[in-house]
């Protein structure tokens, strides 16, 4: 099996500038600006952010849940704490805190472009 790690995540917007400042005021991600592009450095991988322009064939954000990929997911620590921050900020919640199971809570946040983020908490005690 090949050995394989994380490069990057990529999305597209017709606003990148937004795009990335959500993910650093949401998320605290650190934006890298370059010559014709932004990316957003989160959680230890980049996330590159492409501009969609009218006309260029690039369809519109998909409806959750669906088919393909569905959502990506950060760990946090005190995810109450951290969902009441975010809810400070106005940011959308698709679902509330809540346990999933013995030692893992999760919630879902709404990001732009209808980019769906999970948040988890996991205690190490059930790992």
């Amino acid at each position: 099996m090949p050995e394989v790690t994380w490069d990057h995540i990529h999305l597209r917007s017709p606003d990148p500038e937004a795009t990335a400042t959500w993910l650093h005021d949401i998320l605290g991600g650190e934006i890298i600006r370059n010559p014709g592009r932004i990316d957003v450095r989160l959680g230890g991988a980049s996330v590159f952010i492409a501009k969609v322009e009218p006309g260029d064939g690039v369809g519109a954000p998909p409806v959750t849940p669906h088919q393909g990929l569905d959502h990506f997911g950060l760990t946090v620590k005190d995810i109450d704490a951290v969902a009441a921050e975010l809810k400070g900020k106005g940011v959308t919640f698709t679902t509330e805190p809540t346990t999933i199971r013995p030692g893992v809570r999760i919630c879902f946040i709404r990001g732009p472009e209808g980019i769906s983020v999970e948040l988890l908490e996991r205690d190490k005690k059930y790992a």
